[in-house]
């Protein structure tokens, strides 16, 4: 059984405050995720002072005039940076964060992280593109957005500075938040695979653990959740995330996913094998039958148990003779 990397995306949804963010690392942890993710970034290196908040944006935060004020406030320094790390290492869950410029990206490097997430928003985007490629770490591409012809460029670009294809995991993702189930197309998660012959994952922004698990049931190596604290919370992101019982609960329903694809080998298992004795028909005397007399419909049946001969050999008994005398409900035999 191979096990599915959950990252629960904390995001920004700290809010900017180092305490929160410490929190949301203990919560994910309890929760059983395998990484908990944060965001890098430098609001200056990342928009301009006048670009606008996109519409989910301005609805769940009305503090912030634009989106470099809104990004400014949840910028995470250096030392922060570091204390988060060690707080993942204390509760046993690994650190990721999304680097948006260049300087972030070296700076998680240096704090050893080892693997890489391109958010949806920055696939086009070349001069990062390269500089995480050239760091020779696993890549996670996130496609919300995206059309396929981007996606194979995005990966032609990471191929070309040393990123080899096994390196590469390919999340489909529809950038809206929340995402309508209507908008989901998780088959296209299927036509990214078939398309790339690549691993593929799940980056979600709906309501609910319904969706994500339903990836994992489809082949998503990796599930991606936002999770708060709080849904009430002021901020762009937490209307679309989970609350900690719901991240818990997400986490069990992807383990028990992952339990019951098994194998794919079909045939009984240890327990259905007990249950077969019992469900199932033997081949029975349906009178009283004398030994020599002909084995027909008129004296056999089939009844439970199914300890005796199966009713699959029908046609081969009937036509038989009776080695010795059979009474009615006894199992015949050869």
């Amino acid at each position: 059984m191979k096990k599915t990397t959950i990252i629960a995306e904390a995001g920004v949804n700290h809010n900017g405050d180092l305490n929160l963010a410490l929190k949301m690392i203990e919560i994910a942890a309890s929760a059983g995720e395998d990484y908990v993710k944060l965001q890098s970034c430098n609001a200056t290196k990342l928009v301009t002072q006048y670009a606008k908040k996109a519409a989910y944006q301005e609805e769940s935060d009305t503090s912030s005039a634009n989106q470099h004020e809104m990004l400014s406030k949840l910028e995470l320094s250096d030392s922060q940076h570091l204390a988060l790390v060690e707080h993942c290492q204390r509760n046993r869950v690994k650190f990721l964060s999304t680097a948006f410029d260049e300087e972030s990206v070296d700076l998680l490097y240096e704090l050893n992280q080892r693997v890489f997430k391109i958010p949806s928003g920055e696939i086009t985007n070349v001069p990062l593109l390269r500089h995480i490629g050239s760091k020779g770490c696993e890549i996670i591409l996130s496609t919300g957005m995206s059309t396929l012809g981007e996606i194979r460029e995005a990966i032609e670009c990471l191929i070309k500075v040393g990123v080899q294809k096994d390196q590469i995991t390919i999340l489909h993702c529809t950038s809206n938040y929340p995402t309508n189930a209507i908008d989901v197309n998780l088959n296209a998660m299927l036509t990214i695979q078939n398309e790339f012959k690549m691993s593929i994952g799940y980056s979600d922004h709906t309501l609910g653990i319904e969706v994500p698990t339903a990836a994992v049931a489809l082949g998503a190596t990796i599930i991606e959740k936002h999770f708060t604290l709080d849904r009430n919370l002021v901020g762009p992101d937490h209307k679309a995330s989970l609350e900690p019982h719901e991240l818990a609960e997400m986490v069990r329903a992807i383990r028990n996913v992952e339990l019951a694809m098994g194998d794919g080998v079909k045939g009984p298992t240890n327990l259905e094998n007990e249950v077969k004795m019992v469900a199932r028909r033997s081949i029975v005397a349906l009178r009283d039958i004398k030994k020599g007399e002909i084995f027909s419909p008129l004296n056999l049946t089939t009844k439970r148990p199914g300890v005796g001969l199966s009713p699959i050999l029908w046609d081969k008994i009937i036509g038989e003779p009776a080695k010795r005398d059979f009474l009615e409900d006894e199992l015949i035999e050869l």
